[in-house]
């Protein structure tokens, strides 16, 4: 199996320009998901990103999404994630396991409505890493 790891960049309402300024730079393919597109009825978060992603043919690929505002966010405590996506849920949850060891789980790991295994963790050392398969 073949493993990817790519940063997760978070930001305040300020994802969607990120990503369109790093397309800019490193060229690519911009998807963006928004808080509406997941069914989010809140006005001020609707056109947030609750997900995007640049990837290029060069390799360049980094994540991004808008904190909600009900989550704490600090540009310097919380700045990004570590995405670690892969096809082999039995393998990302060994990962998994391993993070969480002396960790705190953000998101249990297990099904999601937009992953057939999705989970969040910030392991024993600060770091918050989002393990995935993708649907």
């Amino acid at each position: 199996m073949s493993v990817n790891v790519t940063p997760h960049l978070n930001f305040r309402g300020g994802a969607r320009e990120a990503l369109e300024f790093y397309r800019s730079v490193f060229g690519g393919d911009l998807a963006v998901m928004t808080y509406g597109d997941m069914g989010s009825q809140d006005p001020a978060e609707a056109g947030l990103v609750v997900w995007g992603q640049v990837a290029a043919a060069n390799g360049f690929r980094v994540m991004a999404y808008d904190v909600p505002a009900a989550r704490p966010w600090s540009r310097g405590e919380d700045p990004f994630f570590v995405s670690v996506r892969g096809g082999d849920a039995e393998e990302l949850a060994g990962f998994w396991e391993g993070l969480a060891e002396g960790g705190t789980v953000v998101a249990p790991f297990g099904p999601s409505a937009w992953a057939a295994a999705y989970g969040m963790v910030r392991d024993r050392f600060g770091i918050t890493w989002v393990l995935d398969v993708p649907n």
